[in-house]
């Protein structure tokens, strides 16, 4: 009972978390679906000076959405894996072992995530032309 509520406080959390942007007390602001075109082509245009328009795509997706939200959820799996290892693996020993991995895989994830935009630049504006 005690894991399923936290498990239930846990998503809760993670799914409350919202950024909403407030001019006055009465007003929310919202952009428009054509600033937020705008925004895409400036950020179009700045990866395609970085990495050429063949490359541009797969260099925002791994900058600016990978490499930031890589972050808290490793940082996340984490915590899971520790709660596994060093909580319920007290009483069980595979719940130990599980936890071990899983933490070991979020480093790994981790890791892979954070070096991963220094490798894409480094092989697409050194050896990509």
């Amino acid at each position: 009972m005690k894991k399923t509520v936290a498990i239930i406080l846990i998503v809760l959390c993670i799914l409350s978390i919202n950024t909403v942007l407030a001019t006055n007390e009465n007003e929310i602001e919202q952009g428009s679906p054509s600033d937020v075109k705008n925004e895409m082509e400036q950020k179009k245009e700045e990866f395609t000076e970085k990495y050429g328009e063949a490359y541009w795509l797969p260099g925002y997706i791994i900058e600016d959405i990978v490499q930031p939200y890589s972050i808290p959820l490793c940082f996340a799996g984490i915590a899971i894996g520790l709660v596994f290892q060093y909580v319920m693996g007290t009483r069980r020993l595979d719940y130990k072992h599980r936890g071990f991995g899983t933490v070991i895989v979020f480093v790994t994830i981790l890791a892979i995530c954070q070096v991963l935009p220094f490798i894409y630049a480094l092989v697409v504006t050194g050896w990509g032309g």
